[in-house]
């Protein structure tokens, strides 16, 4: 038996001042022989989790030179590919859950009239998702389409607390223009709900955790708690004590590991927090209180949220926006120390290429850490990541020339069994990435809709 006491709904929160947490997938939660429809196959009630990441300013693989040295895309189509030359060598354990989809071009971010040429920084994030040509405006009058997690979001994600989230790693929130006659919405956003509206981004850890773990509370309640400085678990204590007595011996682990993690996750918050208010020299001066001056360790922070929230099913979709075009930011850790945009302006050169690699390799390190946090969480025969679409790319191809050919594209994942993976698929010259996103939205269940973007028809994939 796995229950001791009653059955306990999916959509269970554990209530508290200024706490309202959801749980993880219980064995206690599912019905007499209803397994195989809550945990197998994408069901109507268990649909692929959906993550897309935008990395600005294309890659070093997309530059002549580089396609030559297979700096992004292996030489080899199929399932015999070699990841060791290329920026993508440290997803090798996960070459399983990988498709690489290379030679496709995102024409809708290039210049269609002369006053937009330039501009191409300013207008290609909001074509990342939405693969439409944004109106060029500095105003509040802004056009491009609506984006491919907020479709899946507007079908899927309806019957979760919140029907998505949009997170970043780098500064937002600039008004007015930003440079070539274009709005910083444009460079702010990926996420679309419509065509005229972009979505909000959360740079902030502690705003995504509270609201994830906040949902429910008044506002009053939340200051008063974090005024305390208490975990948000101190103040559900009681009522995990009763839960856990209806629960048989597996449910309590599961839930005792999910709240360890949820605790362990919000100290991180906390720490950050009292680092970067204790008057220390921060290499982000401006930066909010809740985010590390690490890149590596503000990634994971949001990777680790990410996979809360889908452990919880609080959300199924997520777009993360991992730089901001033009961005001057340093990676020591990725062995170089070039500036993101200035190294990305390599000149052609081959070292300079070579160095430019450098920086892709490190963003797409960032991978792993978040793919084992998936395949770590099951729930019932499969894990997370079986259940999970995590798509990375960026609309820019190669960024010394502002071109937006041969751009980057790589999903990872099982999508609940219904992406064949473990390939790299390699298309004809001027073959649009609307296609290979087209054919994607129809793998996420949205198999009505003929086309996206500038798509020409549904690609292989």
């Amino acid at each position: 038996m796995h229950l001791i006491g009653r059955h306990i709904p999916r959509r269970t929160f554990l209530r508290g001042m200024g706490a309202a947490v959801a749980l993880p997938l219980l064995d206690a939660m599912r019905p007499a022989g209803a397994l195989s429809a809550l945990t197998r196959g994408g069901s109507a009630a268990d649909p692929t989790r959906l993550v897309a990441i935008e990395m600005v300013h294309g890659a070093a693989g997309s530059n002549d030179f580089g396609a030559t040295q297979n700096l992004w895309s292996p030489s080899e189509t199929g399932s015999n590919f070699e990841l060791a030359p290329s920026a993508l060598r440290s997803l090798e354990p996960f070459r399983h859950r990988l498709n690489i989809y290379s030679n496709t071009d995102v024409r809708m971010a290039e210049a269609m009239t002369p006053e937009e040429i330039g501009g191409d920084h300013f207008r290609s994030s909001a074509v990342f998702l939405t693969q439409a040509h944004p109106k060029q405006t500095e105003g509040s009058d802004v056009l491009v389409g609506p984006s491919l997690d907020q479709l899946y979001a507007q079908r899927f994600g309806q019957d979760t607390p919140i029907p998505s989230m949009q997170l970043c790693i780098e500064n937002i929130d600039q008004s007015g223009g930003c440079a070539y006659g274009y709005t910083c919405v444009y460079t702010d956003s990926i996420s679309w709900a419509s065509e005229t509206e972009p979505l909000p981004v959360i740079r902030d850890p502690r705003v995504a955790f509270e609201q994830l773990f906040g949902a429910g509370s008044t506002a009053e309640e939340r200051a008063m708690r974090l005024h305390t400085d208490r975990s948000i678990l101190d103040w559900i204590t009681g009522r995990v004590s009763r839960l856990s007595a209806q629960l048989g011996g597996s449910d309590r682990q599961r839930l005792e590991r999910y709240l360890d993690n949820v605790r362990e996750v919000e100290r991180r918050i906390q720490r950050i927090e009292a680092y970067n208010t204790s008057g220390a020299e921060r290499a982000l001066p401006r930066a909010p209180a809740g985010v590390p001056d690490s890149f590596r360790e503000h990634v994971e922070l949001m990777f680790d949220l990410q996979a809360l929230a889908f452990q919880s099913d609080m959300t199924r979709v997520f777009s993360f926006k991992m730089g901001r075009d033009s961005s001057a930011r340093v990676y020591p850790e990725s062995g170089s120390d070039r500036p993101f945009h200035p190294a990305s302006h390599h000149g052609g050169r081959e070292e300079a290429v070579l160095e430019f690699n450098k920086i892709n390799a490190y963003h797409v390190s960032m991978l792993p850490y978040f793919l084992r946090k998936l395949e770590e969480i099951s729930e019932g025969e499969d894990s997370l990541l079986d259940k999970t679409m995590v798509m990375y790319g960026s609309p820019m191809g190669d960024p010394n020339l502002h071109n937006h050919k041969r751009c980057p594209l790589i999903v990872l994942g099982g999508a609940n069994g219904r992406l064949d993976t473990g390939r790299h698929l390699s298309y004809a010259d001027g073959t649009p990435m609307a296609n290979v996103m087209l054919s994607l939205m129809h793998t996420l269940g949205m198999d009505d809709l003929q086309s996206f973007g500038d798509s020409t028809g549904a690609a292989a994939i």
